[in-house]
């Protein structure tokens, strides 16, 4: 068991560690042998005379974790058994067959199947239920134990047992691992006649040359201007978000600096190949998931005033981390450096160097933001993400639609709908009719989806202080009669929500038929950052307005 003392304890060999950097090196080396030391000391003491046995790979690990926690976010230790996931990530390879899985209630369902994998070859479907891996009954594994089973050398067999609807055996479906790549750009095409739409979702590697792959096909198809939509991308590489603003921005232009504490991390990356295109107008969507690199590329081109910036303010991670590896094959994570902008813009949102007393951490204030200046004049700020040219109102999801969502209601009348309608449909134009509509209603009629609306949280915390407060007894009858009114309404709610559960709807049967790149293309006619950009594509008197040109 860990306790509070030993965090504690912890803590305080942090601190002195940190102090460190105050002192000349000699004492340096010998304070930080010193804190070794005391924390090897105290971890025999602790192992040898607590009252319960203790894990030594929990109880080191948890100290690992205080101590990198207290730095920021993205230094992190990664163990061996978890260094080929973390690969995954960062490299978007993996050996595999080419399906993704989630858990809905005590099943593994087959959500997504990715094109031209043996997945796809092999016939597994959306819907599918996986019940057994190597024979081996997924019901007796965790999540963790059951996606290693999926992963593993490539050209090696695996066995699937699923259960699919309207197929009333389960089906052995025998597959070879192989190398799969995940795209970072899973989907491009044509929005209207004459506008590129490229969706990039990744900075692993070769993200630059499948935007430009993208961006070259597109416009040999007509395209005269582009929307890239950066909503969601966590960033990654900070060299493919060099390559890709360097598709449109010419050689030897600064794209990004970094600055450290030690100086081979303070460096400049500049356009070092040829642009594919500097004149197309392009208008880069963001929202509050784009980070890292993401805002690397929208705040490159919003400083050389080279493409409209469209959504919501983004993310704020202006951090640079690097791999170090350490003993036992496993590695460290480690921020290294700041990140600037071409104009000297450092969009760190939050500011871990100083922490309040509890621990936690502030933005920095906007009293102490500055203003830079574009190519062209207009004044953009550091200290806060990227600020969008034209800004659009959030969508969130209401809680019976996440609920519905989480519970697999959606995914399974999905499934429902398309083994009753096996033509495929048109990802564009297919839309639930009414009567379409009206059946799941009716469907939903007997699923327990029971929860807690915002308003119903609030209320019910209104009534609690109301009680403290003694004023309960005077207000009951009209609390009771805010309750009801709101237990009256829910009656009505998936007609209430009918639009953005209707959305949900439609992406998850077009995936059914035309898997991932349908799915986005259906959602393309409820998209109002899509239609404000293509709006303003089509307006070039305002498109150069915004940008001061």
């Amino acid at each position: 068991m860990i306790t509070r003392k030993k965090l504690f304890a912890f803590s305080i060999v942090l601190v002195a560690l940190i102090a460190l950097s105050f002192t000349k090196p000699a004492e340096r080396y010998f304070e930080i042998a010193k804190n070794l030391d005391i924390f090897a000391t105290l971890f025999k003491e602790v192992n040898a005379l607590y009252v319960d046995d203790v894990n030594p790979n929990k109880l080191i690990r948890t100290g690992i974790d205080a101590m990198l926690n207290s730095l920021d976010p993205y230094t992190n230790y990664i163990p061996e058994d978890e260094v080929e996931d973390y690969r995954t990530v960062n490299t978007g390879q993996y050996g595999g067959i080419g399906a993704i899985t989630r858990e809905i209630g005590n099943r593994t369902v087959v959500t997504m199947i990715m094109e031209g994998y043996g997945a796809q070859k092999g016939g597994l479907k959306i819907g599918d239920e996986i019940q057994k891996i190597n024979d081996i009954e997924l019901a007796k594994l965790t999540r963790e134990e059951s996606g290693h089973l999926m992963k593993g050398q490539v050209g090696t067999p695996v066995t699937l047992t699923v259960k699919r609807k309207g197929v009333e055996q389960p089906l052995r479906i025998e597959f070879k691992r192989e190398k799969i790549k995940v795209n970072n750009v899973p989907y491009y095409g044509m929005v209207g006649n004459d506008v590129a739409y490229i969706q990039l979702s990744d900075f692993t590697p070769d993200a630059a040359k499948e935007v430009k792959n993208a961006l070259t096909a597109l416009k040999e198809k007509g395209a005269k201007s582009v929307i890239l939509d950066l909503r969601g991308n966590p960033g990654g590489l900070l060299i493919e978000a060099v390559n890709i603003t360097n598709l449109f921005l010419p050689k030897g232009k600064l794209v990004v600096s970094t600055k450290g504490k030690i100086p081979e991390n303070n460096l400049n990356y500049e356009t070092l190949n040829t642009p594919v295109d500097t004149e197309i107008p392009v208008t880069v969507l963001i929202n509050r998931g784009s980070a890292s690199a993401s805002e690397i590329v929208a705040g490159t081109l919003q400083d050389y005033d080279r493409g409209v910036i469209i959504g919501e303010k983004s993310y704020g991670k202006g951090l640079v981390q690097v791999s170090r590896p350490l003993s036992y094959n496993s590695q460290l994570k480690v921020t290294t450096a700041k990140y600037y902008t071409p104009t000297g813009r450092c969009i760190q949102v939050l500011d871990y160097t100083h922490r309040r007393e509890d621990g936690s951490v502030g933005s920095i204030p906007d009293s102490i933001k500055r203003a830079f200046k574009t190519s062209s004049g207009r004044t953009v700020y550091d200290g806060g993400g990227i600020d969008p040219d034209i800004k659009t109102e959030p969508k969130e999801a209401h809680v019976l639609t996440q609920v519905l969502f989480e519970k697999g209601f959606l995914f399974d009348f999905a499934t429902q709908y398309a083994f009753k309608h096996p033509e495929p449909v048109n990802p564009r134009t297919f839309s639930l009719t009414e009567e379409e509509y009206q059946q799941f209603i009716v469907w939903m009629k007997d699923k327990n989806y029971k929860y807690k609306s915002y308003l119903e949280y609030e209320l019910q915390e209104f009534s609690e202080e109301a009680k403290k407060e003694k004023y309960y007894s005077e207000l009951k009858g009209q609390l009771d009669q805010i309750s009801n009114r709101i237990a009256e309404s829910k009656k009505n709610e998936l007609v209430l929500y009918k639009d953005e559960i209707k959305l949900l709807l439609e992406e998850d049967i077009v995936a059914r038929y035309h898997l991932e790149k349908g799915s986005i293309e259906a959602g393309f006619k409820y998209d109002d950052d899509v239609k404000k950009a293509t709006e303003i594509l089509h307006d070039n008197a305002k498109y150069k307005k915004l940008l001061n040109l």
